[in-house]
């Protein structure tokens, strides 16, 4: 079963018990990748090519755990999907340094530690795919999102100087910044917050998982190496 799986490509996608990564998870299980998972909890996927993980992204020694697992088992890593974020939706007068210390490591700390060790495994066989996720929150400069966007700014910066630091290996960095999907992220958002934010996009709907696949297909494939360091806002920022 292991010579099996080396001869798919593998992923990993942070953030997969629930949502946008769900989706992602068991999209590129069925277009014949295996894929590594992980969240804090545990999840009810279960498939031949996919395992999961429980950890804590900003944990140190629990991802490189991960990465120890992979290294052994495979040897390589083709895709890394950084999907795992958090937010909080407060007047920065409302927000409690605890919020803002939890939304700082899982949006920044976690995506550079699975990116630093992605790069390293990926940088041995000369290929590596990296997608980042960003959010409109960033352009629009939404209130009540200030530590929410700020910790996506700072990964839209990763984003740029990972890509011209991992380019040397034939490694891309990118990102996508999703349209409003309706997930958990935004469920408890307002209507008519939301029809706002909606009329601000050129497409003035909601986006589908679907469609945000679409885009992380283009950015992975191997002969887009000259895609590199950008950033993709889908509905039309």
């Amino acid at each position: 079963m292991l010579n099996q799986m080396t001869e798919k490509k593998i992923m990993i996608i942070t953030g997969t018990r629930k949502g946008i990564g769900r989706y992602l998870a068991e999209y590129y299980i069925k277009k014949s990748y295996f894929v590594i998972g992980c969240s804090r909890g545990e999840t009810d996927l279960v498939d031949e090519n996919y395992k999961h993980y429980c950890l804590d992204i900003a944990d140190e020694n629990q991802v490189k755990v991960l990465f120890r697992d992979l290294q052994k088992d495979f040897g390589r890593l083709d895709v890394l999907i950084n999907n795992a974020g958090v937010a909080s939706m407060n007047h920065s007068l409302l927000t409690p340094i605890s919020t803002v210390k939890k939304i700082l490591d899982t949006n920044v700390v976690g995506n550079f530690l699975f990116s630093r060790e992605s790069a390293k495994i990926m940088k041995k066989n000369n290929f590596g795919r990296i997608v980042n996720f960003v959010t409109f929150a960033i352009p629009f400069k939404l209130e009540g999102e200030a530590i929410y966007a700020a910790s996506k700014a700072a990964v839209a910066t990763l984003t740029e100087i990972l890509s011209r630091e991992y380019a040397p290996f034939n490694i891309t960095v990118n990102a996508v910044a999703p349209p409003a999907v309706q997930t958990d992220l935004i469920r408890g958002v307002a209507d008519d917050k939301m029809d706002k934010l909606l009329n601000r996009q050129s497409i003035h709907r909601y986006g589908t998982p679907k469609e945000v696949c679409a885009v992380i297909d283009f950015l992975i494939q191997p002969e887009n190496e000259m895609i590199n360091g950008q950033i993709i806002y889908m509905g039309g920022v």
